[in-house]
């Protein structure tokens, strides 16, 4: 195996030695003829496409459909490690949450000059038609996903957090399952917490969140924009793991107080909405007009206690990249408690002195739109050609506030299965939280692995892969 650049924190190795929790790894992949790992890699690829595990990238030619690549070898945790990562993450989704319900009620964080008032206001994602409103248990975005990296033994930052619709958690169940079926032995020789109760907890974290117009077991549907959205797949393995109906928008329609789902046997009420589409699209009569993917009166309903919608509307406005810079100020304004977990240092562009800095740092910096998502319209500087660098100051210049930057991090690197064996490829994990009557996660997440040596990019859409994640087990 090479052994990573000297400045990245190598997860398997500590100097030269195989760390405790890669050990029986390590054996594994010594003792793996290489024409069986090339049949158990076919076999992934093949269990993948059989499941029909892929993902579409808008504004190509041809076929969108891809097979997200699989990588073999398990990232792995340790028991305490992930101690320190789920308290973290709880603490962050507890605290995001009350940033959403204080901004569309009485805005205590800005009366009390932590975050500027135009930040959330002038926000993309702030809906104004939800000022006012409070959704069951107070709750607004009930899956969380909190994007981490690792630059050392006990190092973790967030980079970024998801509170509207993160998406990759089939990829977390499949990788798992997938592994599993493989190499059931790895199973049998070490003690790995399980993840496959996500749906169970998912579906009762939306039960938890039923409106106060529900008697009895609640209704529960998954709302997707349908077949050609990039996520469809995870949508319908979600729905047929939880053992509810997913729906479009024409499957649904508002009478009276109430949604209503169309079935063969009759209208059937609807309780709770877990919408996998976007604020704009959920209801002609609120947002866009020219929707045809949401429900006309949808909105109505939800504001008179008829229907949940999980995550609720509005919720983006706590995971902009400009708002990220203050969720330790927002942990210990909410919690009274000091941050468990860091962010990643944030020069904010909007700001002059931050700005000059940042125009005159470009080559060292990773600039990022506030908006932006899936590894697009951002600049990794140490990466870019001059030219490039040249090309994205003048976005900059001409639209200051529309960005941030921070270091390049040196990401942590995993063992990866390359042509010649393992190599240290870099890696994040994206562990998701589920908010509703308590707080819950799974020990694990997806972990996203950049597979060109060197690249720092992680997301599938710019070329990386996924590998099953392992917490190892008291």
């Amino acid at each position: 195996m090479n052994n990573a650049a000297p400045n990245y924190f190598n997860e398997m190795l500590h100097g030269a030695e195989v760390r405790q929790a890669y050990q029986s790894l390590e054996r594994w992949h010594r003792d793996m003829p290489d024409d069986l790992r090339s049949l158990k890699q076919s076999e992934a690829e093949a269990l993948f496409r059989r499941v029909g595990i892929t993902f579409a990238v808008y504004g190509e030619g041809g076929d969108p459909e891809r097979l997200i690549p699989f990588d073999m070898f398990p990232r792995v945790f340790t028991a305490a490690e992930w101690r320190k990562l789920e308290k973290g993450i709880r603490q962050r989704a507890m605290a995001l949450n009350a940033f959403i319900a204080d901004v569309y009620d009485r805005g205590e964080i800005i009366r009390a000059g932590i975050i500027p008032e135009h930040l959330v206001t002038r926000n993309d994602a702030y809906e104004i038609a939800m000022v006012g409103i409070r959704p069951p248990r107070n709750v607004w975005s009930h899956i969380v996903g909190i994007d981490l990296v690792r630059t050392g033994p006990d190092q973790f930052y967030v980079l970024e957090d998801n509170c509207r619709t993160p998406s990759g958690v089939s990829y977390m169940l499949q990788n798992r399952e997938i592994m599993m079926r493989m190499f059931p032995h790895l199973f049998h020789e070490n003690r790995i917490a399980p993840v496959d109760g996500y749906a169970d907890l998912l579906k009762k974290t939306l039960a938890s969140v039923a409106p106060q117009k529900c008697s009895g077991d609640p209704t529960v549907v998954i709302l997707t924009p349908g077949q050609f959205n990039s996520a469809y797949y995870e949508h319908s393995f979600l729905a047929d793991l939880m053992g509810v109906e997913l729906v479009e928008g024409q499957d649904l329609f508002v009478e009276g107080d109430f949604v209503w789902m169309r079935t063969t046997e009759g209208p059937r009420k609807v309780d709770v909405i877990y919408r996998r589409l976007d604020d704009a699209f959920i209801d002609p009569l609120c947002f866009r007009p020219d929707s045809m993917l949401g429900v006309p009166g949808l909105m109505n309903v939800y504001r008179s206690g008829g229907v949940s919608i999980c995550s609720a509307p509005g919720a983006g406005v706590a995971d902009d990249k400009a708002i990220y810079t203050y969720v330790p100020e927002m942990i210990r304004f909410y919690l009274g408690e000091a941050p468990i977990l860091e962010n990643v240092p944030t020069w904010q562009c909007a700001k002059k002195d931050d700005l000059k800095y940042v125009l005159e740092n470009l080559g060292e910096l990773v600039v990022k739109e506030v908006h932006g998502s899936g590894g697009y319209g951002m600049l990794v500087g140490p990466k870019s050609s001059k030219s490039q660098i040249e090309a994205f100051r003048s976005k900059i210049e001409e639209k200051p506030w529309n960005y941030i930057a921070q270091p390049t991090l040196a990401l942590s690197s995993c063992p990866t299965f390359v042509d010649e064996g393992i190599a240290p490829r870099h890696v994040d994990l994206r562990p998701y939280c589920l908010v509703g009557e308590k707080v819950e996660l799974v020990p694990g997440g997806l972990t996203r692995v950049a597979l060109t040596e060197g690249s720092l990019v992680v997301n599938s859409s710019q070329g990386g892969g996924v590998k099953d994640t392992w917490v190892l087990a008291e």
